[in-house]
Order: structure tokens, then sequence, then C-alpha cells
């Protein structure tokens, strides 16, 4: 059964860091997932750029939910890869993932995270990670 955009909202939302850093499912489909992420100055480095730890914040809950909306609601990232490949900054990062493949337990996944200022967005990293079910199974007791 596919779950909703407002179900998925009250997960991300029940997540205390999300919660901290005013995170946004904007977007919740099979086709892909979109996660805002808004930019002030205490998620900044010393530079002025977003942290990385933002920055992969957006793209590790990004992967899951697009993992979460092929699989089902019970998962969680069991690896995931990061490039920075410019510094973040601006007025939000959009993190869009989708499902690159799904089997029955796992599905990899594939994220975009962009800066955003005013009206333009810019790439800042490309992530890849793998999501896998959790639940009640007998061999994880």
């Amino acid at each position: 059964m596919p779950v909703s955009i407002e179900a998925a909202r009250q997960v991300l939302h029940a997540q205390s860091f999300s919660r901290l850093l005013d995170a946004e499912l904007t977007r919740f489909s099979a086709e892909g997932v979109e996660l805002r992420v808004p930019v002030t100055a205490q998620v900044t480095q010393q530079n002025g750029f977003v942290h990385g730890g933002v920055v992969s914040y957006a793209a590790d809950n990004a992967l899951t939910f697009a993992g979460g909306a092929a699989l089902g609601p019970a998962v969680v990232t069991s690896e995931f890869k990061i490039n920075y490949v410019r510094p973040a900054m601006g007025d939000a990062l959009v993190a869009r993932a989708s499902v690159v493949h799904a089997g029955r337990t796992q599905a990899v996944c594939r994220c975009e995270v962009f800066s955003l200022s005013g009206g333009d967005e810019t790439l800042c990293a490309i992530a890849q990670g793998t999501i896998t079910t959790v639940g009640s199974r007998r061999d994880d007791a």
C-alpha cells in the first residue's frame, strides 16, 4: 500500500533533528521525493557555506524517503556516498531523490542536492545510497 505525502510528512516531523532544521517534504511519490531545508546562520560554517553535515543530512533523508516510497515506510539507510561538487549557500537546500533499482528488501537510490538563491538552483552535491527494509525478522533478535 503506497504511503501518502501526509504520512511521510508525519515521519519527517517525528525526527527531532528534522524539526530543528525546519526541513519540509515538498514532494513524495514513486517517481521521486523532494526535501527542502532553509539556510540560516545556524547551519553555516566559518566561511559562510552550508555545513557539509547539513548537506549530507538532506541527501540521506531524501534517499531514505525515496527508498521508503518504493519499499514501504519501515526503512533505514544501510549505506550512502556523497560527492560535494561546490559549496552550498543561498536561501535553501533542495534534495531530489529517486529510486534507481528496487528489489524486495532494498533499493538503490540517487540524489542531487541544489542550493537555491532567489530563483536560481545550483548543484552542490550528488549522493547515492542503499535503503533497506527493517522489521521483525527472527534472525534480528
